[in-house]
């Protein structure tokens, strides 16, 4: 069967733009995206977006699944934020063994996984894989998931190696979720810490080796030979937590544009669409958001022009395309920062929709990967003849 068009997949996530609104305070009140929501995306097709054909996926190419986000993003930040995580798992099982993908999805091509990435755990060698235990925090959506992707790092098998970085897919069974998620931005997120107290075993064949996502040659590629699997793990990743923010940003101009357009100054009764710094700062956001939009489709046309052509991906080009995507997230905030400032005292007030993305685009900036101060010191350092520093990338 044909998978749905780029445009309806787009024209899906606009229906759904006003229901979303709709439930924005039954997300806060929960903390955590209603269970309507995750059904939702489900019936859409948001979560195969990324996923392999053989599991009944569509395999689209990567600005599809990013585009169908930010359009979501635009009505509710949390729900794009959890779609953008639990899709791009998706896009990471596939590169697993094809035995570890049937063990998630032999039974149902739906099932969902979260993450935690960070290497905070406890890692030992045993036989025929490892112990993990320990604490990861911000597993957005996990309450959705009946498996997680948790980092860890490996100790060295010789002596004076460096510890070797993995993702360990673990079971809904081996591991707690603690309710911590108290926060002020991106509050349906649910990104709330799992934790494993006693050691459980997970098999060699579910861990996936960075290594292996930086060279693009993880076991899955065999299985799942398609362009969009040759892919670097982390250029897909980090576009997944920095596309939200355009998606804010979007919501912000949509919601000032409305409310200037009727507004009139409580001081001096004149139309505020008739003020120039008004009309400026709704101009400069629409040009800023439009350039956001054209570089994340630019970066991943470009990625699948190289991968479809069989050439390599410069580093130089990586490194660029991991920067654009944490600036992107910068400029966002910009954008959001100047439309709140511009909206008056009423964007103060608790339910503004102008507070709400003023406060969930600096919670997306938040996370680790859309600070862009480490990528660009690797990318200028790089330019100036040093050694790349990430292979995030």
């Amino acid at each position: 069967m044909t998978p749905p068009s780029a445009a309806e997949l787009i024209a899906r996530a606009v229906a759904l733009q006003p229901v979303l609104r709709e439930r924005l305070p039954e997300a806060d009140g929960l903390r955590r995206l209603p269970d309507a929501t995750i059904a939702d995306f489900h019936g859409a097709g948001f979560f195969r977006i990324l996923q392999p054909a053989r599991w009944g996926g569509m395999e689209h190419d990567p600005h599809v699944f990013f585009e169908v986000q930010a359009t979501i993003g635009a009505a509710c930040a949390s729900s794009a934020w959890v779609l953008g995580v639990l899709g791009v798992h998706a896009w990471q099982l596939a590169l697993f063994p094809l035995a570890t993908q049937q063990e998630v999805w032999g039974q149902d091509t739906s099932t969902l996984i979260s993450s935690s990435y960070a290497p905070t755990g406890k890692v030992e060698r045993t036989s025929g894989g490892f112990r993990l235990s320990g604490r990861w925090s911000f597993s957005s959506g996990c309450d959705h998931g009946q498996w997680a992707f948790l980092g860890g790092l490996v100790p060295p098998a010789a002596e004076g190696a460096p510890p070797e970085m993995r993702t360990f897919l673990v079971p809904r069974a081996d591991y707690g979720i603690e309710d911590n998620w108290h926060v002020m931005g991106l509050k349906g997120t649910g990104s709330k810490d799992v934790v494993i107290r006693e050691p459980v075993l997970v098999p060699e064949e579910r861990t996936h080796k960075l290594v292996d996502g930086y060279k693009r040659s993880s076991p899955g590629n065999e299985h799942n030979p398609a362009p969009l699997f040759r892919l670097p793990f982390g250029q897909v990743f980090v576009r997944s937590v920095s596309t939200t923010a355009i998606g804010i940003a979007q919501g912000a101009l949509d919601t000032y544009c409305k409310t200037a357009a009727a507004r009139v100054g409580a001081a001096d009764g004149a139309k505020v669409a008739l003020d120039p710094a008004a009309q400026a700062v709704a101009a400069r956001a629409a040009t800023v958001i439009a350039d956001l939009r054209g570089q994340l489709r630019g970066n991943f046309d470009e990625m699948m022009a190289l991968v479809r052509a069989g050439e390599d991906l410069p580093l130089e080009k990586r490194l660029r395309w991991r920067l654009d995507s944490s600036l992107a997230v910068a400029r966002s905030v910009e954008v959001v920062d100047a439309l709140f400032t511009e909206s008056g005292g009423r964007a103060i007030f608790d339910g503004s929709p102008m507070q709400r993305a003023f406060l969930d685009v600096h919670a997306a900036r938040a996370h680790h990967a859309n600070n862009p101060e480490k990528p660009a010191r690797n990318l200028g350092g790089v330019l100036l003849g040093a050694r790349n520093t990430d292979f995030f990338v």
